[in-house]
């Protein structure tokens, strides 16, 4: 009944058999990792969907769009603050008053020295001389602490304390 086998077959029942326990191995390892799929799933489903229904990626979009408008209005609030930040740089923050007596024979310091100028030390000094008979009032303009035309020297006194001081409101 039993025949004694060829070397050959038995090589070939050999790997008739190594292949056989492979393609169990195969199925078996196959459905476990479709089972641990399935459970992925269902937690990835879970953690895109919360109780609110909504999704996880509608929610970023959301977010996104949101980021990008606060972005933008952002910027719009830069551009306008560094034209208020000019405007402020420009605008006359300095001021110092100088009053002084022009002539021997007044007897009050009725005449001034007004330096109204801003955080770069450019603007206006006026010059108010009062006499007996009349009053004159003179502008100069600044630029950078230095007038193009001769000072007097309260109108340079005026100006020196003008530049330490800022204006206080």
């Amino acid at each position: 009944m039993f025949s004694v086998l060829e070397p050959e077959m038995i090589v070939v029942l050999a790997v008739s058999v190594v292949a056989l326990i492979v393609t169990v191995i195969a199925i078996v390892m196959t459905n476990a990792l479709r089972v641990r799929m399935s459970k992925f799933e269902k937690s990835y489903i879970s953690l895109q969907t919360f109780l609110s229904g909504t999704q996880l990626e509608e929610l970023l979009s959301a977010n996104l769009k949101e980021v990008a408008e606060l972005s933008r209005i952002a910027a719009e609030h830069g551009q306008r603050l560094k034209l208020a930040e000019d405007k402020v740089r420009n605008g006359i923050d300095r001021a110092e008053l100088v009053r002084f007596n022009s002539f021997e024979n007044m007897g009050a310091d009725l005449s001034f020295a007004l330096a109204l100028l801003n955080q770069e030390k450019t603007g206006v000094v006026l010059t108010g001389i009062h006499s007996v008979e009349e009053c004159r009032i003179y502008a100069k303009g600044i630029e950078k602490g230095q007038a193009n035309v001769k000072l007097s020297p309260e109108e340079k006194l005026a100006i020196e304390k003008a530049s330490k001081n800022e204006l206080t409101i």
